[in-house]
């Protein structure tokens, strides 16, 4: 007897649709604590996100419940991903993992310009050294957007501390 070793369609939308909720109550509940209401002088800065929230809880709702509903009448043949689209999808996922992970260590331009030159090298076979001109290239442009011209602080590694940042 063959088992199904496929994961089925629905219970990926079930997941996905699990998360949004998530995400949408986190969404709602901070909008409320900082404020969603319409001040004297404007919105207040839980105004926008609360609404966000409440399209991303409704949109999760409608696919639960439509999943739950035509639960009977789906087969479970569907499958969401084969073992080798697994793999592919895990060629994207584990590099960005280790990615968020090195923000912590390195900082977010370092590790976003080993991410970029790294990628391009990996998956699109171009040269070391212009992989890592456009990936210095691009934490140079987000170093002067955030840190220099908005003023916006973002987690910073040890070569930002060290030279001063």
């Amino acid at each position: 007897m063959k088992t199904n070793t496929h994961l089925q369609m629905r219970w990926m939308e079930l997941l996905v649709a699990a998360c949004f909720l998530g995400v949408s109550l986190l969404v709602i509940t901070d909008s409320i604590r900082v404020g969603k209401a319409w001040g004297s002088d404007g919105p207040e800065p839980g105004y926008f996100p609360f609404y966000i929230g409440c399209l991303l809880l409704g949109g999760a709702a409608w696919v639960i419940l439509q999943t739950l509903l035509t639960w009977k009448q789906d087969d479970g043949k569907e499958v969401f991903a084969e073992k080798h689209e697994f793999n592919l999808m895990s060629l994207m996922l584990i590099p960005s993992a280790v990615f968020t992970a090195a923000i912590f260590v390195l900082g977010i331009y370092l590790a976003s310009m080993t991410f970029v030159a790294a990628f391009m090298v990996w998956q699109g076979k171009y040269s070391y050294f212009k992989s890592m001109a456009v990936g210095l290239g691009i934490s140079a442009a987000l170093f002067a957007l955030f840190e220099v011209w908005f003023n916006l602080p973002l987690p910073k590694g040890f070569i930002e501390t060290w030279l001063g940042y």
